[in-house]
């Protein structure tokens, strides 16, 4: 039995590529370069500015004018953080099923706090999440197992008892590590799908509504 749900949240829980797309080509544009198409970008999209800028520009953290560019990326993004983002379809819905049937549910992202609660605010989500986990929350993010566990005291649930929900292979690391059920998102923003048979998972869904498959035995 399934007694709480964690979700990632970028290529998960919410589309966010259109904004975090729209923050590279703002900063490609400002650099003479022309934009990128959002299917080139969706891939990259969960990996954050790292992924990102490496996309965008081909450039290392250790570069000169990494970290200007990186400041510039994350301070745009900051200000427009909501502005194309939605929920996946049939995430809504999914939610509005857990709630009815009193089971808590809580993100766990890499992403920093600093985006993940005004993103979450803005989609309305904030104050019904039973616990927001951010990429700077613990110590150490996914793919170690740290953040999970923290969702999984905070929650006061077992790990064994809760399912992550994530479209990434650290996602299905750290619910490896933290002794968690994990599930893929492929309708996320899976890079390389052949790749998902060798991630330690136990399924696949290509909707949000087939999680609910996953909840009971």
């Amino acid at each position: 039995m399934t007694s709480a749900i964690l979700f990632d949240l970028d290529g998960t829980f919410a589309d966010t590529a259109p904004d975090l797309g729209a923050a590279l080509n703002h900063l490609r544009t400002l650099h003479d370069r022309p934009p990128m198409a959002l299917e080139t970008i969706r891939p990259q999209a969960s990996h954050g500015s790292l992924g990102l800028l490496k996309l965008g520009f081909n450039i290392e953290p250790d570069a000169p004018n990494y970290a200007d560019l990186r400041n510039a990326f994350l301070d745009y993004y900051a200000s427009h953080i909501c502005v194309h983002t939605t929920l996946f379809p049939g995430m809504a819905e999914l939610i509005d099923i857990l709630e009815q049937r009193g089971l808590p549910w809580g993100i766990v992202t890499n992403k920093p706090h600093r985006f993940t609660m005004p993103l979450m605010q803005a989609l309305g989500y904030a104050q019904r999440a039973s616990c927001l986990i951010s990429g700077d929350t613990c110590a150490r993010a996914k793919p170690f197992p740290d953040s999970l566990l923290k969702a999984s005291e905070l929650l006061n649930i077992a790990p064994q008892l809760c399912l992550y929900l994530g479209d990434d292979k650290r996602d299905a690391d750290a619910a490896q590590a933290a002794g968690m059920r994990c599930i893929i998102a492929r309708y996320g923003y899976i890079g390389s799908p052949e790749e998902l048979s060798r991630w330690p998972a136990e399924g696949e869904i290509d909707r949000p509504s087939q999680l609910l498959k996953y909840l009971t035995y």
